[in-house]
């Protein structure tokens, strides 16, 4: 091991090995420090309930692990990475009646819907959506398709309650929508939430929702394989506390949180930006829960045990009133996900594996 590196990189999340991998590519020496025992931060699984069971510990669903270029580029199936595409990227429930389904087809999608709302649905998601994905995920300033991106942003400014109920006018069209806007963590009243539901719908109809075959860790495994392969040192349960303490190098990447920042290289900071770290507020907190389960979740309508992802809300009132509660609110909306239906990995023969999780509006991450 070298003495001096080009890159010293602390955090081995996702973006983390992105800008080692990067580096190593250009040909810098590069070295990651991770504190945990394992790489990934969120990108990670483990056994979280019995024996044999594997669940994911933070991200589940990795839309954009398809879709962004930078992955694209990095020859991860060569190292371990296989990607299951469910046949239905997304189920949400309706007391009413049957499911609203997120098909692959944009067209397919909108049949579900009334005439007035299947022509609104073809129109939000215009055949420019594969421009739109490449001009979003494209690095900044993002010059590649200006014209589809601007009329893109005019719908994607607005609050996703607003759009829905100025676009939609049955509650099929709204629910799925809302559900999708709600992936921001933000109330659906808030300016810029439908760009949520916009880009993961068409994510959707693009790429799918698939995820690892293995557990969101095969990812981060592929990653840190390939990484190494370039030369890169990734070193696991290394905690810095300290910038002065890392090897010497021409650069050093902190992919941390602000106040391991201000922990680790706080002195080095302007007072200025010391103080706008120390004001930064973290966001809602969220409940998740993992089931170990002795067969599928006994679903009364067929159709949702063909996603691994199913949206629990289920009308737009309601998501709206869930995602503003300061309580826990009688019916949250919950984020589902069902993997063992398409990965046998993930669960011992004929048992099967289920998380979901909720978002707690007044319960702010302490750490």
């Amino acid at each position: 091991m070298p003495k001096q590196f080009d890159a010293v990189v602390v955090g081995a999340g996702p973006n983390g090995l992105a800008a080692a991998i990067t580096l190593a590519r250009a040909g810098k020496s590069v070295i990651v420090f991770e504190a945990a025992q394992t790489a990934g931060g969120g990108l990670r699984s483990a056994a979280l309930t019995l024996p044999g069971f594997l669940h994911d510990v933070c991200s589940a669903i990795h839309p954009l692990g398809v879709a962004s270029p930078f992955f694209a580029s990095l020859p991860l199936q060569a190292h371990g990475l296989d990607w299951i595409q469910p046949p239905i990227p997304l189920a949400h429930p309706l007391d009413s009646g049957e499911p609203v389904l997120l098909h692959r087809s944009v067209e397919e999608t909108a049949k579900q819907f009334g005439e007035h709302d299947a022509r609104a649905y073809r129109s939000l998601m215009n055949a420019n959506s594969d421009q739109i994905i490449q001009a979003l995920l494209a690095p900044w300033p993002m010059f590649r398709h200006p014209l589809v991106l601007a009329r893109f942003g005019r719908n994607a400014m607005r609050s996703a309650s607003g759009l829905a109920r100025s676009r939609f006018q049955g509650e099929p069209a709204r629910a799925l929508f809302a559900g999708l806007a709600a992936h921001s963590n933000v109330p659906l009243e808030a300016p810029a939430t439908a760009s949520f539901g916009l880009l993961l719908a068409q994510l959707g109809h693009v790429v799918g929702w698939p995820f690892p075959r293995g557990g969101a860790q095969k990812f981060t495994d592929a990653l840190v394989s390939y990484a190494t392969s370039l030369g890169v040192h990734v070193e696991t349960g290394a905690r810095v506390d300290d910038i002065d303490r890392l090897p010497p190098a021409r650069v050093v990447l902190l992919d941390v949180t602000p106040r391991q920042l201000l922990a680790i290289a706080g002195e080095r900071l302007t007072i200025g930006d010391r103080r706008a770290l120390s004001r930064f507020r973290y966001g809602r907190g969220v409940f998740k829960i993992d089931f170990a389960l002795s067969a599928p979740i006994p679903w009364k309508t067929p159709a949702i045990s063909r996603a691994a992802t199913v949206h629990l809300g289920p009308t737009l009132e309601e998501i709206e009133a869930s995602e503003k509660s300061s309580t826990p609110p009688e019916r949250p909306f919950v984020m589902l996900d069902q993997h063992s239906l398409f990965d046998p990995t993930r669960a011992p023969s004929g048992q099967h594996t289920a998380w979901g999780i909720a978002m707690c509006r007044k319960v702010p991450l302490r750490t």
